[in-house]
């Protein structure tokens, strides 16, 4: 390939898709949008124990669904132990002030014995009494310190089942909106790359009516292992419609401060979450698929002029436009800073320095192999050598080749894993003749079942370092999340992914690669 073929590779709409989405969760953090999303979210599940890890899980994935994975766990992980630091230091207060209350109950018994004088020699009385209040003092202290060794127990297991549960969460988050995590854009990518004439199948609206009942669905069973795991599961506890306890309104009360000290939402909160919201809604509605949308009407009648990339860099541009705050002017300052203009939402500065470039760069980079195996007839060829698997069941063959790349993202980046299977389960589409769809939408979600190590993806690290996990207790819990995963993509792609996509038919579309 020429180098003015491969240099176009890096500017594709999926990677301006990438950018504007980036752009986007870049201003809501630097304005702590995504911490007042958290913290509110957190007040109206509450601090009940059995349900706290649902509120963390709920609000982390859904985080996760618009800003990175690793800045939801990186911010979800200090109010989850501020929460549970609240919780031990409430519990062990309430068995300190019982320990002296008990402690209180037998220095008012003791002076009793003195009225069996009658009997007994003085001296051995007090003798037998003293001995006895110092064993009954002996078996409380006992007793005491059991309970603080079961208690720094129980919350130990508890700091490490919620360490997981936000950076698994944060992973399967991730995976419900076309913006949320790296794999999708490469699939939209890969997908626009390599059969041009797919009609705009995948778009954001689309991956989202299909992902998302998908991330829910793992998200609930994901929190049933790990509150069985960790916490236990406790049916009556867990749905019971009781009042609060004042330890648990004393930890609700942490939160209610926490979120307390972020103020009134400022000017700029406000205009980040307009403009969010905006791009949401323009997103669902430009070409939702059941009726026309405002794209279709609009600029997309002949040729497709505005995709979901044209609306993210649109409404990313306005960060740079849009003030931070009012002017002086208009709230009736006369000081001589009132002829400064304020400061945009965004500057580029900061959007250099928290961009990860190198992300960028590696899907250019997979999108120009992915272009190159197509014109040097490697696709073809693997294609080829692929043919003696159209004997097998298509849901078989999409089974094993998402506990492959489970397997394989264990030890790469999901990036790179997405990379480079999805040019090859493509190539294999065509030459059995099923839909590429089918093979490589589970592949995309398999690569971000990184559960197991923490290496294995950034959320994963973040709480390795955060807590106080043990590599078992990673591999323990995610094998089976693992497990969980390929489980549910498969339900998932074989009932509403089929009847979405049509995926029980091979397309005329996909016919293009063939060609080397």
């Amino acid at each position: 390939m020429e180098s003015d073929e491969v240099c176009i590779q890096y500017l594709k709409d999926s990677n301006m898709l990438f950018i504007g989405g980036l752009v986007v969760a870049i201003a809501v953090e630097e304005w702590n949008l995504h911490k007042r999303i958290a913290l509110q979210v957190l007040l109206v599940v509450g601090v009940k124990p059995s349900l706290l890890m649902v509120g963390f899980m709920s609000t982390t994935a859904f985080l996760s669904m618009w800003i990175s994975n690793s800045a939801s766990t990186a911010m979800m992980l200090p109010i989850a132990k501020a929460v549970l630091d609240q919780l031990s230091d409430t519990e062990a207060r309430a068995e300190e002030k019982e320990w002296e209350m008990m402690a209180a109950s037998d220095g008012e018994e003791n002076p009793t014995f003195q009225m069996e004088e009658e009997k007994t020699d003085v001296d051995s009385v007090l003798h037998l009494q003293e001995n006895g209040f110092t064993d009954n003092c002996c078996a409380r202290r006992a007793e005491a310190e059991e309970r603080r060794a079961k208690r720094e127990q129980k919350y130990s297991r508890l700091s490490k089942g919620m360490s997981l549960a936000i950076c698994y969460s944060a992973s399967i988050g991730g995976t419900a909106t076309l913006t949320g995590t790296t794999p999708n854009v490469i699939l939209k990518g890969q997908i626009d790359e390599l059969f041009p004439n797919n009609g705009g199948i995948i778009n954001f609206a689309s991956w989202f009516g299909f992902s998302f009942p998908n991330m829910v669905l793992t998200l609930v069973l994901s929190w049933l292992w790990l509150q069985v795991l960790f916490v236990g599961f406790n049916f009556k506890e867990l749905f019971s419609c009781c009042t609060k306890s004042k330890g648990q309104k004393e930890d609700y009360q942490v939160i209610k401060n926490e979120y307390k000290k972020l103020g009134r939402m400022s000017f700029a909160e406000a205009c980040v979450l307009m403009i969010f919201t905006l791009l949401v809604l323009l997103w669902f509605t430009r070409d939702p698929g059941f009726i026309p949308g405002w794209a279709t009407v609009l600029f997309n009648q002949q040729k497709k002029y505005v995709t979901d990339g044209t609306v993210a860099i649109l409404m990313s541009s306005l960060f740079f436009c849009i003030p931070s705050s009012l002017p002086s002017c208009c709230c009736g300052s006369s000081s001589d800073d009132s002829t400064k203009a304020p400061p945009p939402l965004l500057s580029w500065s900061i959007v250099h320095q928290k961009f990860p470039w190198n992300t960028l760069l590696l899907l250019g980079g997979g999108f120009a192999l992915a272009h190159g195996s197509d014109v040097s007839g490697l696709s073809a060829w693997l294609g080829d050598t692929l043919i003696p698997l159209q004997n097998i069941p298509p849901f078989a063959i999409s089974i094993l080749l998402c506990l492959l790349v489970a397997l394989f993202t264990e030890c790469s980046s999901n990036t790179a894993t997405t990379t480079l299977f999805l040019p090859i389960l493509a190539s294999m589409a065509v030459a059995i003749k099923i839909h590429p769809m089918y093979v490589m939408i589970p592949c995309t979600f398999a690569s971000n079942l990184a559960f197991m190590l923490p290496v294995a993806t950034p959320p994963n690290a973040i709480a390795f370092s955060f807590g106080n996990l043990k590599v078992m207790d990673m591999v323990k819990a995610g094998s089976m999340l693992n497990v969980i995963g390929v489980i549910t993509i498969n339900l998932s792609i074989n009932t509403w992914g089929v009847a979405m996509f049509d995926l029980d038919t091979f397309p005329d579309w996909a016919n293009v690669t063939v060609k080397p």
